[in-house]
């Protein structure tokens, strides 16, 4: 392996390209880059639906967001690569290896190329190599610097919204009808994989206990375009006394403003998705209902709680289910209220 013990890049390029949770599971591996290199410029491409998750980040000197709906004629897209690639970079990290991804390395020339060990096609793009470590994602994802002497110490994903951002989120709830002071619970009932929905009937179940335990409680589902189906079976399901505390914008909020809302919550609950990665880059306690998915995605703290029925079969890991789904209509909103309410305390 190349020795980088004496390596001193001045202009760095990260590529985390997607989905907007692994973004967020990225800040730990760009804060501690830029630590390690503070008089280098960094830079990083994503995706644009996922950019603003990184708007404001003090350890992004540049931040490219990759519009897909800009590439027509196809020709476009190859003359972006080559813009972001051809910026001198001393080291580019690859944390996805996609094919936009190779394509910027590729391009770029740079001395250093790092990356996790590369398929035989993608070999040679590639000089230095580093396996990731299993465990939590986010220190997976640092683990692949460790040829740079950079290794996790606990460092969560960060979100950094503006005092301005947080006011304003906060404005809407109060149109909205939320009481000045009142405690708030952010909820994640959507899903695009059966395997990872908990029934919204056990939201709502969920919420009256938590309710009926927390009387000062308001309740914000959360959901993207799309999605509103979801949202809809969720108040269907609701007793009359939590749809009377619940709050309903009009339309899904931006990235951003979820960020800000569910940084406003005294408490987050949900699936396993993006919204429970942004809960703890906003610092508020968390409990996420586990189907198909494994412990990788669970940030180690005493504030962040994941609660799964204990299948054999679990974690599948999978897209379908031969089961029925029973390790979510089996799980009951009994034992999620369990591990969610001393959180709330």
């Amino acid at each position: 392996m190349m020795d980088l013990s004496a390596f001193c890049p001045r202009r760095i390029l990260a590529c985390q390209l997607r989905q907007i949770g692994d973004v967020v599971l990225a800040t730990p591996a760009l804060e501690l880059l830029k630590r390690r290199f503070p008089g280098a410029e960094l830079h990083v491409v994503a995706e644009k639906k996922c950019a603003p998750v990184l708007y404001g980040s003090p350890y992004i000197d540049r931040l490219w967001e990759l519009d897909k709906s800009a590439f027509v004629p196809f020709w476009k897209e190859f003359l972006w690569y080559w813009k972001v690639a051809r910026q001198s970079f001393d080291l580019v990290v690859d944390f996805q290896q996609l094919p936009r991804c190779r394509w910027i390395v590729g391009f770029s020339g740079a001395p250093v190329r790092l990356s996790f060990p590369a398929p035989w096609y993608n070999r040679l793009l590639y000089n230095v190599a580093a396996p990731p470590q299993a465990g939590y994602s986010a220190a997976s994802k640092v683990s692949l610097l460790k040829p740079l002497g950079i290794e996790w110490h606990g460092e969560p994903p960060r979100i950094f919204l503006s005092n301005g951002e947080r006011a304003q989120a906060e404005a809407v709830l109060e149109g909205l009808g939320l009481p000045e002071g009142a405690r708030l619970v952010t909820l994640a009932p959507t899903h695009k994989d059966a395997t990872r929905r908990w029934p919204a009937a056990h939201f709502a179940e969920l919420s009256r206990l938590l309710l009926e335990a927390a009387p000062d409680l308001w309740f914000l589902p959360l959901h993207g375009p799309g999605e509103e189906g979801t949202v809809r079976d969720l108040l269907a399901s609701m007793a009359p006394e939590v749809r009377a505390v619940t709050l309903l914008p009009e339309l899904p909020p931006s990235l951003r403003r979820s960020a800000a809302w569910i940084a406003r919550a005294s408490l987050h609950v949900g699936n396993c998705s993006a919204p429970r990665h942004i809960a703890v880059a906003v610092g508020t306690p968390s409990c996420t209902v586990l189907g198909a998915s494994n412990d990788s995605w669970s940030f180690p703290s005493p504030r962040h709680a994941a609660v799964r029925l204990g299948l054999p079969c679990q974690p599948c890991r999978g897209g379908r289910c031969q089961h029925g789904l029973r390790c979510l209509s089996g799980l009951a909103p009994e034992a999620v209220f369990e591990k969610a309410l001393p959180l709330l305390k």
